[in-house]
């Protein structure tokens, strides 16, 4: 994987403050968190003689990789970032006898940083496998027979061998077989594409019921499937990376608090306005006030409050960053197959031949399909037939030839019926369905689609309220199939015949879109997209690992939902900042002119720390 894109997924990587977030580092990480918790709780529980000890050992357990990654930042130039305000304003609280918020502050730092360590480090993990999802073997045909060798050392013309069930590993062109292939990982088109001797086929399509000789074409680096998988690589490490708050905002913050404090503590008392000690009295309370802990808790908490909601109401989001890019989004694009659909085919509807009973039509199909793994084979036996099947014969590429009821039974597609010379009125020929006929006369065809999930016009309904606009509708289905499945749902676009390149192209011209798929071919878009959603259910490894969040039921509602609390979440965040720093603000300057002390610098902190808690807890409640 490339280092940007494992940079991306760290929490600090914005400030390119490298954090070793490998799964060796948080146990660690983890341990200190109980034992400084239990070292925390245990020293309040001591002598006042002896608790300072206690709450300087939780500081230590707490605080030492923090005040660890401040001086190595420091040592290569860097004095002001998160970790130096961190160890400057919890050893200020420690330097006037606040020795438990110190400690406590680091404690819910900690939390926090390994809380955002699991979810990175799953994100991490789940890119990684994603992009190992590649055919591992190639069947290549040798003068000295079959050889299984890695794709990407297979030479172009030569020949390869893909058996039923089987991933076509390279692209390349038929000499030999005929197959029906499920090409919806790199399409998205639900129905299979039947195949024969002349026509090219993709890698990364899945081989469903014939024995296929392929000339290969492309190396694998040159493939559709590589080329998908190394366009996702690109916009992984293209992508724009939210800049944490705290991170950014301690640039400016650290070193004003610092010199501010240094000048309040020395240059008074330089210039005869008063003693040394009572000016580095109120410097200190300057430095207790600036303390950063009602940004350094309320700030993340909003933020996982949103988190929460968004997984309570189905959709799992992966950390903060998704978050604050969706309450961003101002136009949304679905994919059809799969995502608007269920992506899994079904009977529509049954033309009978003139004088052909209907249910008897049926009947036959569905026996004489019963034998079958095709898609479409399942989808008609599915419907039931009180009739068994005899002799039943799979046909690669055209369909099933079986005896029912005492007659020769064909179940299949255009070339089926030609090849067996059944005449049929070309208009039905034409249409695309699945044909029958029974010894030699035709009886009619079975039309099959995909249907709409049931909550599509709802959630549509619910985008559109949110404002987004253009809503649409990009698949790589062919346009009038897009066209029917979708005519009645409230989309302003509705394209079809899109490859993966196209998509990305349409949402690179609208940076702020929300894209929600399911497929191979949904990866590199979903890393285009400023928030990518994969329908979880669905969805295939390689696009639930691109995105940004997960649905975790077969409902698209909770993308709206989700929308909802990330602005809430945006709203609560704002608030929490403004509240910290406008008291904070006040006190600073009671504090430097004398007339506030110790206690309430630290009220001013602890007590806003609190308030922006429970701002924080209305995020939960944004959506019920």
């Amino acid at each position: 994987m490339s280092q940007t894109a494992e940079c991306r997924s760290c929490r600090c990587c914005a400030d390119e403050h490298h954090h070793d977030h490998h799964g060796t580092t948080r146990i660690p990480r983890g341990l200190r968190l109980v034992l400084g918790a239990a070292a925390l709780a245990g020293s309040l529980l001591l002598p006042n003689h002896i608790r300072p000890l206690g709450l300087i050992a939780a500081y230590l357990i707490l605080g030492t990789n923090v005040m660890a990654s401040a001086l190595r930042n420091a040592l290569k130039g860097d004095l002001f970032n998160e970790f130096s305000l961190m160890s400057i304003a919890t050893l200020g609280a420690i330097a006037i006898g606040e020795l438990a918020e110190g400690a406590a502050v680091m404690l819910f730092y900690e939390a926090g940083e390994l809380l955002q360590d699991m979810t990175a480090e799953r994100s991490r993990r789940a890119i990684e496998a994603a992009m190992d999802l590649r055919p591992k073997m190639a069947h290549l045909m040798t003068p000295q027979g079959e050889a299984d060798i890695p794709p990407d050392q297979v030479e172009t013309g030569s020949t390869i061998i893909v058996r039923p069930g089987e991933m076509i590993p390279l692209d390349g062109q038929v000499t030999q077989g005929r197959a029906s292939v499920d090409t919806s990982s790199l399409t998205g088109e639900g129905l299979p594409v039947d195949v024969a001797e002349g026509d090219p086929v993709q890698a990364g399509t899945m081989n469903l019921d014939g024995h296929l000789k392929i000339r290969v074409t492309r190396p694998f680096d040159q493939s559709a499937m590589a080329r998908g998988l190394q366009l996702l690589a690109q916009q992984e490490g293209s992508r724009t990376r939210t800049e944490r708050f705290i991170s950014a905002f301690a640039r400016r913050y650290t070193p004003a608090v610092m010199i501010l404090a240094a000048l309040i503590s020395t240059v008074p008392p330089a210039l005869g306005m008063g003693s040394f000690r009572q000016w580095a009295y109120r410097g200190l309370v300057f430095l207790v006030v600036s303390c950063p802990c009602a940004l350094m808790i309320s700030v993340p908490l909003a933020v996982l409050a949103g988190l929460g909601a968004s997984a309570r109401r189905g959709l799992l989001l992966k950390g903060g960053d998704a978050l604050e890019r969706l309450w961003q989004v101002r136009s949304a694009f679905l994919d059809k197959t799969g995502t608007l659909t269920k992506g899994t085919l079904r009977v529509l509807n049954v033309t009978p031949a003139p004088g052909v009973d209907p249910a008897r039509l049926m009947n036959l199909a569905a026996a004489a399909e019963m034998g079958s793994n095709h898609p479409a084979a399942r989808a008609i036996a599915a419907q039931g037939s009180h009739l068994s099947p005899e002799d039943t014969k799979e046909l690669p590429g055209m369909g099933v030839e079986a005896t029912v009821d005492g007659s020769s039974i064909l179940v299949g597609n255009r070339r089926l019926m030609e090849s067996r010379g059944v005449e049929a009125p070309e208009e039905a020929l034409e249409s695309g369905a699945v044909h029958v006929a029974e010894n030699q006369r035709y009886l009619g065809s079975i039309q099959l689609g995909d249907q709409l999930r049931e909550d599509a016009q709802t959630a549509l309904d619910s985008l559109r309220r949110l404002g987004l606009k253009p809503l649409g509708v990009i698949s790589g289905d062919r346009p009038h199939r897009v066209e029917e499945l979708t005519g009645q749902l409230p989309l302003d676009i509705r394209l079809g015949d899109l490859l993966p390149a196209d998509k990305v192209e349409v949402l690179k011209a609208r940076p702020l879109s929300l894209f929600v798929g399911d497929g191979i071919n949904d990866a590199a878009v979903m890393a285009a997209s400023h928030v990518g959603i994969a329908v979880g259910g669905l969805g295939a490894d390689v696009t639930v690992e691109a995105s940004d969040g997960v649905l975790l039921s077969d409902r698209l509602s909770p993308v709206a939902e989700a929308v909802t609390v990330a602005r809430m979440s945006r709203r609560v965040v704002g608030q929490n900042i403004a509240m910290a720093l406008s008291v904070k603000a006040a006190v600073l300057i009671l504090g430097t002119l004398g007339a506030a002390n110790m206690w309430e610098a630290v009220f001013a902190d602890v007590g806003m720390a609190l308030l922006a808690t429970l701002n924080s807890c209305r995020v939960l409640r944004s959506v019920r």
